[in-house]
């Protein structure tokens, strides 16, 4: 198959699977709350966390996750052109934060994009992940790991990877990270934000 329709076509699906709420699946089968009713009203792994327990927060992390990994690591084996495989792997990232499933509202991209990251480029995606937990480890907060993690993003990228794609889709992801993480800001800078492990 021509890779220019390839790739329109696996960036399709990498659309409608990130689109897909694992946050809400996980807790319908689950008979758990709607994340969009309670909490934070996020359906992110954060939320479903505070509200749902571990098991329903693990779960929703590792579906969030698996669907970034997934099209990431396929458009790295399937398509050649950088330009294409980073739109792919955005593609997926996008659909989770304007999900049609959810009005086109979503979540706020971390664990999705963490997945994505790790898919295209395994090692840089793991040191992202470690600079997530380490500064939740230190700091508590689920938020100001996303931050941390994305702020170093960039930095992360053009010193480790020649592809000056991967440069311009850091780049974009980073943004997109912060620009959701805005309300979180805020709080962090008031002191108003909540900690993991304590009830919203």
């Amino acid at each position: 198959m021509n890779e220019d329709f390839l790739w329109i076509l696996m960036a399709m699906a990498g659309y409608l699977l990130g689109a897909i709420p694992f946050g809400v699946v996980v807790s319908t089968v689950m008979g758990l709350p709607d994340p969009r009713t309670v909490g934070s009203k996020n359906v992110g792994f954060t939320n479903v966390l505070r509200v749902s327990g571990k098991k329903a927060g693990v779960l929703t992390l590792l579906g969030d996750m698996g669907k970034g990994w997934v099209m990431g690591w396929a458009a790295m084996q399937w398509l050649t052109d950088e330009r294409f495989i980073m739109l792919v792997a955005l593609s997926t990232i996008l659909g989770h934060l304007f999900s049609p499933f959810l009005n086109f509202k979503g979540g706020k991209g971390v664990a999705t994009a963490l997945g994505a990251v790790l898919g295209l480029s395994p090692s840089i995606g793991l040191l992202l992940l470690l600079i997530w937990l380490g500064a939740v480890a230190i700091w508590r907060y689920s938020s100001g790991g996303a931050l941390a993690a994305f702020g170093c993003f960039p930095v992360v990228a053009i010193v480790n990877e020649q592809r000056q794609e991967f440069f311009v889709f850091s780049l974009i992801v980073s943004g997109l990270i912060w620009v959701k993480h805005k309300d979180n800001i805020v709080r962090l800078w008031k002191g108003t934000e909540s900690k993991i492990g304590q009830k919203k």
